[in-house]
Order: structure tokens, then sequence, then C-alpha cells
């Protein structure tokens, strides 16, 4: 099984470590990595400085992009829609396992 180490950071300061387990048919696990954290740091660029987006409505933005992207695909509609299924549960799955360190709260 492939695996993809990944650390993220909240705008609170919280830390994140994931081991991602990847599809089987991964081509390039650091690709995907670099994938990641191009769409976090997009969305991070669209929230910061601006009207404040709600956590769902991130969310669904982003089920949306993923919905448009299995949507091109050039394959039969149930096997894009199982391939979309299977990465996110897989993804879900993996962050529930994740080490999560809060920040610490207080004055310098």
């Amino acid at each position: 099984m492939k695996t993809l180490p990944y650390r993220a950071v909240t705008s609170s300061g919280a830390v994140l470590d994931v081991s991602f387990e990847l599809h089987p048919e991964t081509v390039s696990p650091a690709r995907v990595g670099e994938l990641v954290s191009a769409v976090l740091n997009a969305i991070d660029a669209q929230v910061e400085g601006r009207p404040p987006a709600a956590n769902g409505d991130v969310l669904q933005a982003v089920a949306m992009a993923l919905a448009l992207r299995a949507g091109m695909l050039p394959a039969p509609r149930g096997l894009r829609e199982q391939l979309a299924r299977d990465v996110v549960e897989r993804a879900l799955e993996s962050v529930a396992g994740a080490s999560r360190d809060q920040a610490g709260v207080g004055h310098a």
C-alpha cells in the first residue's frame, strides 16, 4: 500500500500529521502532495482577507470541484463516480487517524 505523509498547519496553528493511503494506481505520490499543497494554498488565498467563508461553504466548493474533475475523466460515469468516492473515503479515513497537535494559547 502506497502512502503519502503530509503535514498541514491550520490558520490557528494546529498541526495535522497524516499518512494518506493512496489509491493503488497512483502514479506519482510526490506530485499528489504538490497538488494538495497547491489546492490548500489556493483556498487559503481566497479565504484570507476577504469576507469570511463558512467551513461548509469551503467543503461544498471543494466537493463541486472534485465532481467537475471526475466528470472530465474520459471514462464511463459509474467508473468516474466510483473513483471519486474511493479516493475521498481513503482520504477521510486517513485524516481520521491523523495526529493533531493543538496550538498553544497565550500571550508572549
